[in-house]
């Protein structure tokens, strides 16, 4: 058993010196004080490093088909009324979506951004009460209504019984509504009075769109659309002025859900109309994300850039409004929230203690030497 422990003793690597070699010196003193606090310093860095996560970022070919896009907005106009203005959407794949009313709120403000009202689009129209029947009559009681599309009939028996459904019917024809002041359904829903009302008021609509996951476009402007030779027409609704201003501040517009760490570049963005009339446009690359956490939950999402040009009207005729063109670009970006392990963790603090003890006794050793050597030189009396 001696025998085995003897053996033990010859592999050791760390030999002994008894005490009484020793020799401390002031500055090995202050070498050692200084490596301490580096030491503690670096221990204490490498554990913030542990407990905090960090984001690996990759990009890689978006090979996804299909699929919708999420387009989450909130946009205020200081002086375009609330009953004018109206939402579009439209992409390359020829899916048109005109005056959309679903899943869009409506602020009527006055000229200090103060809210008047509130109302969902498209809820809570009023009553018609007797109102003008195809034939030419008046609603007599217990006859069923059926309202004249004024010449805009899809068939014999065909009815448009709200103003919506005159716009709507006048779209699909590919005609401008104009002297909507004749029409007997929009002077019964009082959209004259509405507007009215509204001079003089800004809007702030808010809201959201499911499109394709395809390059198009949405866009704010005054008036009702429609759909004529392969482009977005808007009738102006019998209110055509000499200029509207589409003056206008972005509060937020993002493409998709929020993750820890996205920047939407238009939220907060502000412009001032200073000519008259124009269409003012931004051109919006969306790059889809994918951001996965340390507990594994995914968020499919969508990050974006942006330029932006006014055409004014003084340079070619052009619809009043706010136009958002979109793009999806090809490469996907994905973030992974990544912890370090405890492994790693202890090696880099074993790493952080060995290289610091090493690196201060060279030092130590370094200085130590160099004051025996002038020692000597000076007792010899060679510094004399």
């Amino acid at each position: 058993m001696e025998k085995v422990f003897q053996k033990l003793r010859n592999l050791d690597a760390y030999p002994k010196i008894n005490e009484d070699f020793y020799s401390r010196t002031l500055s090995g003193g202050i070498i050692t004080l200084v490596s301490s606090l580096v030491m503690v310093l670096l221990f204490f860095s490498e554990l913030r490093s542990y407990v905090h996560t960090t984001t690996e970022t990759k990009l890689v070919v978006d090979t996804a088909r299909g699929g919708t896009l999420r387009i989450d907005f909130d946009v205020t106009f200081p002086a375009i009324p609330c009953t004018l203005l109206s939402v579009d959407a439209e992409d390359i794949s020829g899916e048109r979506h005109h005056d959309i009313k679903h899943d869009i709120v409506k602020k009527r403000i006055d000229a200090h951004g103060n809210v008047i009202e509130v109302r969902q689009d498209g809820i809570g129209a009023p009553k018609i009460e007797r109102p003008l029947q195809r034939h030419g009559g008046r609603l007599e009681h217990n006859e069923t209504y059926c309202g004249s599309c004024y010449g805009a009939e899809m068939s014999d028996d065909h009815c448009c019984n709200t103003c919506d459904d005159v716009h709507e019917a006048y779209r699909k024809k590919g005609w401008s509504l104009t002297n909507v002041d004749l029409i007997d359904q929009c002077n019964r829903e009082g959209f004259f009075q509405k507007v009215k009302e509204e001079d003089g008021e800004g809007c702030n609509i808010h809201g959201s769109l499911q499109v394709k996951k395809v390059a198009g476009n949405f866009h704010f402007a005054p008036g009702k659309s429609f759909h004529h030779s392969d482009a977005f027409l808007h009738n102006l609704l019998g209110f055509q002025r000499d200029d509207y201003n589409i003056s206008h501040k972005i509060n937020k517009l993002a493409f998709g859900e929020y993750f820890p760490g996205i920047v939407n570049p238009l939220d907060g963005a502000q412009w001032v109309q200073e000519t008259p009339n124009g269409m003012y446009q931004y051109f919006v690359k969306v790059v889809p994300t994918v951001y996965t956490d340390v507990k594994d939950r995914t968020i499919l999402s969508n990050q974006f850039s942006v330029t932006e040009h006014f055409r004014s009207s003084q340079s070619g005729r052009y619809i009043p409004g706010v136009f958002f063109f979109y793009d999806i670009s090809p490469v996907k970006v994905t973030f992974t929230e990544e912890h370090m392990s405890f492994l790693h963790f202890i090696t880099n603090v074993c790493a952080i203690v060995g290289g610091i003890f090493t690196v201060s006794g060279i030092i130590d050793s370094f200085v130590y030497h160099g004051q025996m050597a002038i020692k000597r030189k000076s007792q010899l009396g060679k510094f004399s």
